[in-house]
């Protein structure tokens, strides 16, 4: 069957006999599901062609789709026999990631546009049982550093969905770039969407790309990213960097800035990469320019589909606040330890103030060096150690080392990998990455929220780039955060290249599905030429990363 991510319980029909499915072929939908049924129908109708309408009152229905509440509430059970298609879930999004199995029996025909002639469309008769492994099952995209049209964001909610991943963590704000329209704040985007040309490379090249760079999505562009992802059962988490990776926002409105150690006035939206020394300023006017911005977000990113905001917290250089006598003055009016202290204070004041208003702050694991309130969760991204802490003080926690889930990171040595950066992972190493470190105790380890892959984008300047980067990487995580899989070493890679690749001379493999999706991941021999950037500095990290 070639399933991806591995089902938990397959019991194949013994005589190996299929259902075919027609013009005629009803689609049955109970209170609760209506939404998968449009879905269903949209997707599979465009690729069979056939209409899937309502079965005649009193009539079963040849795909029946159905909840289920003593199943788990993502899990699900799809069972197709002479009689037709049978799919329940614990929840419409049980039934939906059913769904998305169903389309994966059909074929990687299902997922074309329009449809084949004179194709048939058959469904081993059987039963599939499955439910995730976690709750958390994410992807961060930077729209930062190179900004992704609406359309582009629309496919990789997607992608997403068909891998059964259930988060998008959009990182929407940086020193290059911001991307999500304020309307009490018109400079954010008219000024700090836009930056005049790019490094071409990791900043070391001396390359440049000339050509001014930017966009944003507008807040009825975000509506619509929330709503699309909502009904395919994928929250969207929105990051707003605070206090540093602030620059553009610097830019935009130069009072946010320390201005009585910089020329604010004259700074532009960030061209390079790296971590910019511009930060925001702790003051009281700076706190309330972001709870304004804060304030917009909220109602943009409904808390029953975004119940968390991410507020970044990470790598905020301290030498502007050193230097200025309005900072050292609050550390003093404050009693903190330090510019540590008040990195700390700032993202506690966030803390308290979207707590407030029935939110859960999450930021990367910098934040846990002040200490936080009990909602607020953990990214773990410089390893496993930031995660542990985190889990044994009793936060949540998503697993995100960059040691092993970052897919800008390069995917194999050799010379002609574009833009190398950072450390080998290969397809296998992501299929072998665990989220729940052996060390934690059990109370903390259920703290594990789950785990998200990082696509952090310098050096992915166009769609194409980053579909090169994170497939067929992305597969593998999906199963790891899904299926139940053994130890790491444990693990059968060979079985899961094997669905990637498909039967011999049979193009009924994952690989066939993400072409059918004209997806452009890296092939299992390497880049194709035009995958290729000849010439263009990376910055390759060789050895293996540090287990921390």
């Amino acid at each position: 069957m070639h399933l991806i991510p591995r089902p938990a319980h397959v019991t194949p029909d013994e005589g190996g006999r299929l259902l075919e499915l027609g013009p005629a072929t009803t689609l049955a939908a109970a209170p609760g599901v209506e939404g998968v049924a449009r879905w269903l129908r949209r997707e599979l109708g465009a690729a069979t062609g056939y209409g899937f309408p309502p079965p005649p009152p009193g009539g079963p229905g040849g795909v029946r789709l159905a909840v289920d509440g003593e199943l788990p509430a993502e899990g699900y059970r799809l069972e197709v026999g002479a009689e037709g298609v049978g799919l329940v879930g614990g929840s419409a999004a049980g039934v939906f990631w059913g769904a998305q199995t169903l389309r994966q029996l059909l074929g990687p025909d299902a997922y074309r546009r329009a449809p084949a002639p004179g194709r048939t469309w058959t469904l081993p008769r059987g039963t599939v049982e499955d439910a995730p492994r976690f709750g958390w099952r994410g992807m961060m995209l930077d729209v930062a550093r190179h900004f992704m049209p609406k359309d582009g964001v629309l496919r990789t909610i997607d992608l997403l969905a068909a891998h059964k991943l259930n988060v998008l963590h959009l990182h929407l704000t940086d020193d290059q770039g911001w991307r999500v329209e304020i309307k009490r704040y018109p400079r954010l985007t008219e000024v700090g969407a836009w930056r005049a040309r790019s490094r071409w490379g990791h900043r070391a090249s001396p390359l440049w790309n000339e050509t001014p760079h930017g966009g944003y999505y507008t807040q009825d562009d975000i509506r619509e990213i929330v709503a699309y992802a909502a009904e395919r059962h994928v929250r969207v988490v929105p990051e707003i960097d605070v206090p540093g990776h602030s620059q553009a926002a610097i830019a935009a409105y130069p009072e946010l800035g320390n201005t009585d150690v910089v020329d604010t006035s004259a700074l532009e939206v960030w061209d390079d990469w790296g971590i910019s020394e511009n930060v925001l300023a702790p003051t009281e006017p700076v706190l309330r320019f972001y709870e304004g911005v804060f304030e917009e977000l909220l109602e943009l990113f409904p808390a029953e589909v975004s119940p968390f905001v991410h507020v970044g917290g990470d790598e905020c250089p301290k030498s502007q606040w050193k230097a200025s006598a309005t900072a050292r003055a609050r550390i003093a009016e404050l009693g903190v330890d330090g510019e540590d202290g008040l990195q700390s204070w700032f993202i506690r004041h966030f803390d308290g103030w979207l707590a407030a208003r029935g939110r859960r702050l999450i930021g990367w694991d910098e934040i846990l060096e002040g200490g936080l309130a009990d909602g607020a969760a953990v990214s773990s991204w410089r390893g496993y150690a930031g995660g542990v802490a985190a889990a044994e003080a009793g936060h949540d926690v998503v697993m995100c080392p960059e040691q092993h889930v970052y897919l800008d990171h390069r995917q194999d040595g050799g010379v002609r990998e574009p833009m190398p950066i950072g450390y080998v992972r290969t397809l296998e190493d992501v299929y072998r990455f665990e989220p729940v470190p052996p060390k934690l105790s059990e109370l903390a380890a259920a703290h594990v929220l789950g785990a998200q892959a990082n696509v952090w984008t310098e050096v992915m300047e166009s769609q194409s780039r980053v579909d090169y980067q994170v497939f067929p990487r992305l597969v593998a995580f999906a199963e790891v955060v899904w299926s139940r899989l053994p130890e790491p070493a444990d693990r059968d890679f060979a079985d899961f290249a094997a669905r990637l690749a498909g039967g011999e001379g049979e193009r009924d493999g994952h690989y066939a599905r993400l072409d059918a999706l004209g997806v452009g991941y890296r092939p299992p021999g390497g880049p194709l030429p035009w995958q290729r950037r000849p010439g263009v500095l990376g910055r390759p990290i060789e050895g293996e990363p540090p287990n921390v």
